[in-house]
């Protein structure tokens, strides 16, 4: 076998599970703060109900905590297992965030966690509801600190490379920390998991009404989630905006793919709405386009092009070139370290070294590549361009539809009409799924979009992997496919007993105020 089996074998097998515990993780962040709320209505009235139902929804945010865990780690695992020399090229800087969010977040939120569920009659009430909402911190500061790396990966700014160790090194943690793509993608992801947990309480509580059941407890739950569900889904829309104007910015071929979109887009650019792209052609047949949208969203305003596909491949064939140069020197630097010729050189040209080395998939011998070679390697920072204009497109309009349904929902909230339509609360039960669906789709969009690049513009995917056979990929890959599906058949299996079942007898005690003591 190859090694571009390798790189296939260890994409396809970080990619499953990437996608596998990005089922979790959405959940964590969404239920984490729904508890928060109802705790913090508990406190407020000291009504039993609303202790009752931070207990419930805790209990399923509990199941689903330990499966997101034990799926972070595995991933984490990866990056020394099969993708060594990412690790060794860049770890200075990607390991940072990782290791501040185990050492800050991760800790706060395990502590934390196990003092929710068995501090009930240990601590006071307002003691309890610090616990929750530290609960609630710690997902969310997690999910920023691996957000912070991954944005890194999108756009590595704070960095520059060492001839000398030939590894990439930090220069400013703070821009890294502060990276406008990483920033952008945490409150897009958090606000997607906030419209998450609210589904899935949404769901669970319109099945309630459907049976008959728990009829307080449910219409209660479905109140909160169809308030926060509303603003979440708002934002996701508005923060959505925000992460394509950052990548139109950071990452042109990437908005150019989504688009299907080969030839530059004079402004103001329009938005395709519709259309089936066709790779062999370089074309998008039967179009339908919206004046304007893709300027505001990539460009926010009406009179800068958006550039295509054919010009970026041209743009990249040109970076190709001028790598080559920063390639050149630094193989005569490493020769002699001392030449302050070729460290101006090096210099001069390093920003564009990253796209000489996508020339290695061609040819080991790069400095002797040939116009067709370079050309070749300028068409293989086109991602996959089909799955991405599809994935969006999927994921934009799922992301309406969740305002809607939530709109719909704190309409009926709002006049105490929740268990009257009965097609409302199968919509409700039946759209449970969907947003995970946007999330993987998002999640999808995010990375394959980033192709051929494991760090944009710096290091190729196929350049990262370590030095494995297919054979020891497919051992573990298989391994891990056959643990994560029974951990599915578990998860899914106690999620669905736990739901059924319900949050237990209606209390008979009757609503008592909180002491002053508490």
């Amino acid at each position: 076998m190859t090694s571009l089996d390798v790189v296939s074998l260890s994409r396809l097998q970080f990619g499953l599970t990437a996608l596998y515990h990005f089922l979790f993780v959405p959940l964590t962040l969404g239920l984490s703060i729904l508890l928060g709320v109802m705790e913090s209505v508990y406190v407020m009235t000291g009504r039993a109900i609303w202790k009752e139902m931070t207990k419930f929804w805790g209990l399923l945010f509990g199941i689903n905590f330990a499966m997101g865990v034990a799926t972070g780690i595995t991933m984490e695992f990866q990056f020394g297992m099969n993708w060594a020399y990412y690790s060794h090229y860049v770890g200075d800087i990607f390991g940072a965030p990782l290791a501040i969010e185990g050492l800050m977040a991760f800790f706060l939120e395990a502590t934390f966690i196990g003092l929710f569920f068995f501090g009930w009659e240990k601590l006071s009430a307002l003691q309890h509801l610090t616990v929750t909402w530290l609960v609630a911190l710690g997902s969310n500061i997690s999910a920023l600190w691996i957000l912070i790396a991954n944005g890194w990966m999108q756009y590595p700014v704070g960095a520059q490379f060492n001839p000398a160790t030939m590894r990439m090194e930090v220069t400013s943690f703070m821009e890294v920390m502060f990276n406008p793509v990483a920033q952008a993608k945490f409150v897009h992801t958090v606000s997607a998991g906030y419209v998450t947990g609210s589904m899935l309480v949404l769901s669970i509580s319109a099945y309630y009404l459907l049976k008959g059941r728990h009829v307080e407890f449910a219409k209660r739950s479905m109140t909160v989630a169809a308030s926060f569900g509303l603003a979440s889904a708002l934002s996701v829309v508005v923060l959505g905006d925000e992460s394509g104007y950052t990548a139109g910015e950071n990452q042109k071929m990437k908005i150019a793919a989504i688009e299907a979109m080969w030839e530059t887009e004079p402004a103001p650019a329009s938005f395709t709405l519709f259309g089936f792209p066709n790779l062999e052609k370089h074309t998008t047949e039967y179009e339908v386009k919206i004046p304007w949208v893709l300027g505001l969203i990539a460009t926010r305003s009406l009179d800068k092009e958006v550039p295509g596909i054919k010009e970026l491949v041209a743009h990249a064939e040109q970076r190709i070139k001028n790598g080559l140069i920063a390639y050149d020197a630094l193989e005569k630097l490493r020769a002699d370290p001392s030449s302050a010729t070729e460290k101006a050189r090096l210099d001069a040209a390093a920003a564009d070294l990253g796209h000489a080395l996508l020339l290695k998939k061609i040819r080991p011998d790069v400095r002797n590549a040939t116009p067709e070679e370079i050309a070749k390697a300028a068409w293989s920072t086109v991602p996959a361009v089909s799955p991405l204009f599809w994935s969006f497109r999927v994921m934009v309009g799922l992301g309406f539809y969740f305002i809607a349904l939530f709109a719909v929902a704190f309409v009926l909230a709002s006049k105490r009409q929740l268990d009257r339509y009965r097609l409302f609360l199968w919509a409700a039960l039946l759209s449970l799924p969907l947003p995970w669906i946007a999330a993987e789709l998002g999640w999808i969009v995010a990375e394959v979009g980033r192709q051929p690049w494991v760090i944009e513009g710096v290091l190729p995917t196929f350049l990262a992997v370590s030095s494995l056979s297919a054979a020891n990929v497919w051992t573990t890959l298989i391994g891990f496919v056959v643990f994560y599906s029974t951990l599915a058949v578990v998860d899914i299996l106690l999620m669905v007993k736990t739901a059924k079942a319900g949050p237990g007898a209606p209390r008979t005690e009757p609503t008592v105020r909180l002491a002053a003591a508490e």
